[in-house]
């Protein structure tokens, strides 16, 4: 059984919720952390309750209302979510009222809606939707989890046109905590010198990406999510990566693009960079994180990068680290690692 994305919607640090060009008109950051570049809510959200959202219920309700438009699916048949953090404007809210009251008269509210699952069922309330609800947290391979679940439900047979997406959003204290403990660069950079001023720590991010997956042929199917894969501390990435190829009835010579989760931090990279040098030194390359920043949820802004590249037959300028080919992209491997814990793979194909 093959598995196919119908529609895809993207709410990230760049221009690419709605209609809008391709990545053609890349904002720069000169910092070290990128802010996700909300649109307009009250097309997707009644203006009586956007006011009671908070940053992360407000964009992964947008892009999933928006997935479902593109596609003219008025219910889906599950939403499924995945996130690392969860609602963190809120669970911070919520931890200094508890502070401030000395743990008395706290108003029930900010805890209630700062729980991990708050989107989906955000989602599910305002679709009026009584299907299968859940949401991962999986730390690094969250938006992966969820993926997982949608493939084995539509396999089952138990649902179709199934809501999968990966949600995070940064705020002011757990990014301050995220550069104490050296995850993010302490001096500002620009976003598109991120992989030439390579050093320790790299930028911050945040976005809301959906997808409709379904196992229905048809034409207007954007990509073929051709396989999946994820690792948890893998003694030898490049053996992994040729067996996931292998159980797909593939060599890295049959890929067109792959498109690896460099972040700037020259740590983090070191994995990439070698891959570059031996696995990969004939293919073409891609890079991401620069455009999102970096978040344990990313993969889902790489997933959408890749069903828009085979859709549209381009890969952008901005994107490219190595080209060797020509031709429109056929295959596109996705390969992201998350502080070099989580690792995953994604076989994204045309259809």
């Amino acid at each position: 059984m093959k598995i196919y994305i119908r529609s895809s919607s993207c709410i990230s640090p760049q221009k690419t919720f709605g209609d809008v060009d391709f990545l053609s008109d890349i904002v720069e950051y000169t910092g070290t952390r990128l802010s996700a570049i909300e649109p307009g809510y009250k097309e997707f959200i009644d203006p009586k309750l956007i006011r009671r959202m908070s940053h992360i219920v407000k964009m992964g309700v947008a892009a999933a209302k928006d997935c479902l438009n593109q596609s003219n699916t008025e219910m889906p048949g599950a939403i499924i979510t995945g996130t690392a953090l969860g609602c963190l404007e809120d669970t911070v809210t919520f931890l200094t009222r508890m502070v401030e009251q000395q743990e008395e008269l706290l108003p029930p509210t900010a805890f209630i809606q700062s729980t991990h699952n708050t989107v989906a069922a955000q989602i599910a309330l305002m679709l009026k939707c009584h299907g299968y609800n859940n949401t991962f947290v999986h730390k690094g391979i969250s938006f992966e989890s969820a993926l997982f679940d949608a493939i084995m439900l539509l396999k089952e047979q138990e649902a179709d046109d199934i809501l999968v997406g990966g949600t995070e959003e940064l705020v002011d204290a757990s990014f301050a905590v995220l550069t104490r403990l050296g995850l993010y660069k302490r001096r500002p950079v620009s976003n598109l010198e991120l992989f030439p001023a390579a050093s320790k720590g790299t930028i911050g991010g945040e976005g809301a990406v959906f997808f409709l997956l379904t196992d229905k042929v048809s034409a207007s199917n954007l990509a073929e999510l051709a396989a999946i894969k994820t690792h948890y501390k893998p003694k030898d990435i490049e053996a992994e990566i040729i067996a996931f190829l292998r159980d797909n009835s593939l060599n890295i010579d049959d890929i067109d693009l792959v498109i690896t989760g460099k972040n700037g931090d020259t740590k983090n990279d070191e994995v990439y960079r070698q891959a570059g040098l031996s696995l990969f030194k004939n293919t073409a390359l891609a890079n991401y994180k620069h455009l999102c920043g970096e978040y344990p949820t990313s993969s889902s802004f790489a997933l959408w990068l890749a069903v828009n590249i085979l859709t549209k037959g381009v890969v952008p300028r901005v994107v490219i680290e190595k080209n060797t080919k020509s031709t429109a992209p056929e295959k596109i491997l996705i390969y992201n690692h998350y502080q070099n814990k989580y690792h995953s793979f994604m076989l994204v194909c045309a259809t």
